[in-house]
């Protein structure tokens, strides 16, 4: 027990890199972020090794510290690069259909295999036919019969 209280620090860089590793599937810099802290407590325990409670007070602290702090700057810095598009914004042009009839005011169309609220750019687009969308408004998809020309 006494070589786990001196060697937890293991256990903090262990969790540090699957952290980390892990952030390279999600690509949204919140579990980079935990990483951090992870490795502030690994790095503490290092320093201090039978004190726990600073460990965990460090690793919380500093993984609060990059979520509120580094990661709105890092999102926003990557979001405007060029040639950055968001998974809405490549929903425009995308292909679909109309699940229910779709109108100007409301309607249902399936677009990469999500369903979408969905309203019509003009007129009344029925039920089955084939959709293209042409902005994304919110969590609503602007719709064009596919077969028609843009009105």
């Amino acid at each position: 027990m006494a070589w786990l209280a001196e060697h937890l620090w293991v256990f903090w860089m262990g969790l540090a890199a699957v952290l980390g590793v892990t952030e390279l599937l999600t690509l949204d810099f919140t579990l980079l972020m935990l990483a951090s802290g992870a490795l502030a407590g690994g790095l503490v325990a290092l320093a201090f090794p039978g004190v726990l409670w600073l460990q965990i007070a460090a690793a919380v602290v500093v993984a609060v510290a990059m979520l509120a702090l580094a990661r709105p700057t890092l999102l926003r810095r990557v979001r405007a690069l060029p040639g950055y598009r968001s998974s809405v914004d490549k929903m425009i042009g995308s292909p679909g259909v109309a699940l229910t009839d779709v109108s100007s005011g409301a309607g249902e169309v399936k677009v990469a295999g999500e369903v979408w609220s969905a309203r019509s750019v003009e007129g009344t687009i029925p039920s089955g036919t084939e959709i293209e969308v042409y902005k994304i408004d919110g969590a609503i998809a602007i719709v064009y019969p596919r077969n028609l020309a843009l009105p």
